[in-house]
């Protein structure tokens, strides 16, 4: 087990942190120490202007197929505040995607009341269509507490 290369630390060294940038050599940390070394990294340290330059140039050009990809909008139709399972949800509510939770709820009692096992004993369709209205309700709840919780 290798050291932590802080002078005066006992803990094991298991972050490795470059020497100097794009130098081979590297230092052990341990977490705590490695927090700290990282906390004042310039990756542009020793370079000058031109170099700094020219690497963001490589950098950008490197990544700039996943900033062009951005205004695809890989999510579905909406602000992106609602992922695919809460907009199929909403559409087997007949709800649109700013639908507030009072909206969804109102809907939600309404559509189960139609079709709950209590109202149509025996009808298998009715049976499967309060099954998926229970589902979808589920998933905006569950998507509500979530935005909730955060927020």
């Amino acid at each position: 087990m290798r050291l932590c290369d802080r002078h005066g630390c006992n803990e094991a060294g298991t972050c490795p942190a470059p020497k100097t940038p794009n130098g081979p050599e590297r230092w052990m940390f341990c977490q705590t120490h490695a927090a700290e070394y990282n906390q004042g990294w310039d990756y542009f340290e020793g370079l000058d202007a031109e170099e700094k330059a020219a690497r963001e140039a490589d950098e950008t050009r490197d990544n700039s197929g996943y900033q062009e990809s951005a205004h695809y909008g890989w999510a579905m139709s909406g602000d992106g505040s609602r992922n695919r399972d809460e907009l199929r949800a909403l559409d087997l509510l007949d709800l649109t995607p700013d639908a507030d939770f009072d909206a969804i709820k109102k809907s939600y009692r309404a559509k189960a009341k139609l079709v709950h096992p209590d109202v149509r004993p025996g009808d298998a369709d009715a049976a499967k269509a309060f099954q998926a209205l229970q589902l979808a309700y589920e998933v905006l709840r569950a998507a509500e507490e979530r935005r909730e919780w955060k927020g």
